[in-house]
């Protein structure tokens, strides 16, 4: 499986993958998944959201009995192989190894692939996840647009998928009791955890970081940058370059995270100075309180330095997604069954966070020995891998046999 899936959307040029929600490389992604769920002889849907779901058993049991497993398959640009995919590919394989134990489960098994979990390309993480618990309104979801300025709607139906059905499915929802989404480590928690002793190959989530995306648009005033005196300047790249050395100072004072990953200019020429400069920031923190106050501080850093640079500053909180403690019961019970494995928490965003809200859910951690997340770098030991696969399998075989 992971040989079939590891060349669809890379980049030559980089060995990264850009499988962004609804393009060629996506489609070809769904296509392996639903091969996937055939050749097994699995009950293969797509719900109103694009989101793909294959059931062990489609019509047994009843609400809230269905135990559910997967991840996502779409990447951010030029992604690691193993972020997302990874999940994936371990839930088909551990349905393979419930089948080699000869298990018969008592409660229904799914395997899914959530739509445009990294939104590289509309700019909203976790939107298939978002729309089926009702976090994200269609209304809103159809004013999404990637940067040609193609919306969301458009570019589900030049996919093939109906965008006039997109919206809550409480009734879906409604069928799971568990949610368990495996994912490879974003960090070096476990790789250094005991590394005398050799450490764990595998985890369990205790919980996500609050964490939230904001616009920041320095307007400024485009001139000449071979005429204009420094002194007569209102250089909104100035202002951003200095907020973005204040988010890095204001985050570490607070034991937090803050990045300025995307920016566009305009006009974006060499020797022009720019009227906008536009900069998106991703900011993180234990606790909600520390995001807010962070991200307050990085605001009015902007509006301090944009003041003496003659440039405009207006931000917009694009997303925000509060603390996630993933189910306690069903965390320890997962911890338990793989023999006390270590139980850590997260900074990063993902489909069992957006779910939690509905559903009782967990995650488990594959050890990432470098910690590179986001990146070619990204890897995975195979035998962590496989270990990985095996502790999901018997959290599976856990939960659907009671």
């Amino acid at each position: 499986m992971w040989r079939e899936l590891l060349p669809v959307g890379r980049s030559a040029a980089t060995g990264g993958y850009r499988r962004h929600a609804w393009t060629g490389a996506d489609a070809e992604c769904r296509a392996w998944f639903r091969e996937q769920a055939e050749a097994r002889g699995l009950a293969y849907e797509t719900d109103r959201n694009g989101n793909q779901w294959a059931w062990l058993d489609g019509s047994a049991g009843a609400a809230g009995d269905a135990v559910v497993t997967g991840s996502h398959l779409d990447s951010v640009p030029d992604g690691g192989a193993f972020d997302g995919p990874l999940g994936v590919v371990s839930a088909f394989a551990a349905l393979d190894e419930l089948h080699g134990r000869g298990v018969r489960p008592d409660r229904p098994l799914a395997v899914v692939n959530f739509a445009d979990e990294e939104g590289a390309r509309f700019g909203l993480a976790c939107v298939g996840s978002r729309l089926a618990a009702g976090q994200l309104t269609a209304g809103q979801a159809r004013e999404l647009r990637d940067d040609d300025g193609v919306p969301l709607p458009r570019a589900m139906e030049r996919a093939g998928h109906d965008p006039d059905a997109i919206g809550p499915d409480p009734e879906r929802l409604a069928r799971i009791g568990a949610f368990v989404e495996l994912h490879i480590e974003q960090g070096r928690d476990l790789a250094v955890r005991d590394a005398p002793s050799g450490g764990n190959a595998v985890g369990v989530a205790s919980a996500i970081w609050p964490h939230g995306r904001w616009r920041f648009d320095f307007h400024g005033e485009a001139n000449h940058a071979g005429t204009t005196r420094l002194e007569d300047r209102r250089d909104p790249m100035l202002t951003y370059a200095n907020t973005v050395l204040a988010a890095r100072k204001k985050a570490r004072l607070a034991g937090a995270l803050a990045t300025f990953g995307k920016v566009a200019v305009e006009p974006n020429g060499v020797n022009a100075i720019a009227s906008l400069v536009r900069g998106w920031l991703d900011s993180r923190a234990p606790d909600e309180e520390t995001l807010a106050a962070v991200v307050a501080e990085i605001e009015r850093s902007a509006a301090e330095r944009g003041a003496r640079d003659g440039v405009r500053v207006d931000v917009t909180r694009e997303s925000a997604t509060p603390v996630v403690e993933f189910a306690h019961g069903l965390r320890d019970r997962i911890a338990a069954r793989l023999g006390g494995a270590p139980v850590l928490p997260t900074g990063a965003g993902h489909d069992a966070g957006i779910l939690s809200a509905e559903v009782p859910t967990a995650m488990l951690f594959v050890r990432n020995p470098t910690g590179v997340s986001h990146s070619p770098a990204e890897s995975a030991e195979e035998d962590d891998c496989v270990a990985g696969v095996r502790a999901l399998a018997d959290v599976l075989e856990d939960l659907a046999c009671p």
